[in-house]
């Protein structure tokens, strides 16, 4: 027997950009499948005439009510609005907050939007992101060493969005795909710095995808191989051949959101760069074993 699904009303309420609400209010939801929330986000609420519009949209279509407000007074009053209309409201960073002070020992500074400063962290993002965005689907394959990660993979595996979402957490990523009959850039050879990974998926999940791309571009005379089941199982067992011999690590991506994978290559990352930086240490601590044979003193 089909259930049918529930509806709800959930209000956002943020002095900043409300990211910490939706991502903290969709893994709640993403808990409940015979449940859709209807999502109300209100950003940069900072004055009671912003907040005016907040408490009117309340009141229309009452629901669940998360908030971040640093403002005592502006908070203050929506939830005495909550608690008028009996609805359940959180202030989502309140538990958190507690749970430092009480460890630290210190207040906190009330500064709205905090995250979002303009610091070193925030231009290496930027940075990262500029880069990834250069060096998307095996541009400028000359300048590869200069990459934190890169991506390989045969086509609709996410190398993109997932090296979008790496250049977001302050990685340089680049990827290069994976042309069948065709052999891979010859900068992939010689790359010493970045970690290279392998994404694959199973054919039926990458044919379903081209199938569905084209489609959505009405492609006309295109190769039909490229949404061939067969053709598509080969293009897989090359990327794990190639892989396999060049020790990539390789990772399905099949079931995975584009928030699994790029974790996963984080910790590869991670790992990644320990090796290197004690490979450089052992290095540094090599005795010199040039000829001083040739050395006289008088």
């Amino acid at each position: 027997m089909n259930k049918s699904r529930h509806y709800f009303h959930l209000h956002l309420v943020s002095d900043s950009t409300g990211e910490t609400l939706m991502t903290v209010a969709r893994a709640a939801t993403a808990q409940y499948e015979m449940v859709q929330e209807i999502e109300h986000v209100y950003p940069l609420v900072r004055t009671q005439k912003q907040l005016d519009r907040v408490v009117s949209e309340i009141e229309a279509a009452p629901g669940i009510v998360l908030y971040t407000l640093v403002d005592r007074d502006i908070s203050e009053r929506l939830e005495r609005t909550c608690q008028d209309l009996g609805i359940p409201y959180v202030n989502i960073l309140d538990p958190v907050f507690a749970v430092f002070q009480s460890y630290l020992n210190v207040t906190k500074t009330h500064r709205i939007g905090g995250q979002h400063d303009l610091d070193a962290e925030y231009f290496k993002r930027i940075e990262a992101l500029n880069y990834t965005m250069m060096h998307d689907d095996g541009q400028i394959p000359d300048d590869l060493n200069t990459a934190d990660i890169v991506l390989v993979g045969v086509s609709r595996t996410s190398k993109t969005p997932t090296c979008i979402y790496l250049a977001n957490r302050g990685m340089k990523a680049a990827n290069v795909p994976l042309v069948p009959d065709l052999p891979i850039p010859h900068q992939l050879n010689n790359l010493t710095r970045p970690l290279v990974v392998g994404l694959i998926a199973s054919a039926e999940r990458i044919q379903q995808i081209r199938q569905n791309r084209v489609l959505s571009l009405n492609s006309e005379g295109y190769n039909d191989t490229y949404v061939n089941r067969q053709e598509i199982a080969r293009e897989i067992n090359m990327s794990r051949r190639l892989c396999s011999e060049r020790g990539w690590p390789l990772i399905d991506v099949t079931r995975r959101s584009i928030e699994e994978t790029a974790a996963e290559i984080m910790d590869l990352y991670r790992k990644h760069r320990a090796q290197q930086m004690d490979r450089s240490s052992q290095e540094a601590t090599l005795p010199d074993t040039t000829d001083h044979q040739g050395d006289t003193h008088q």
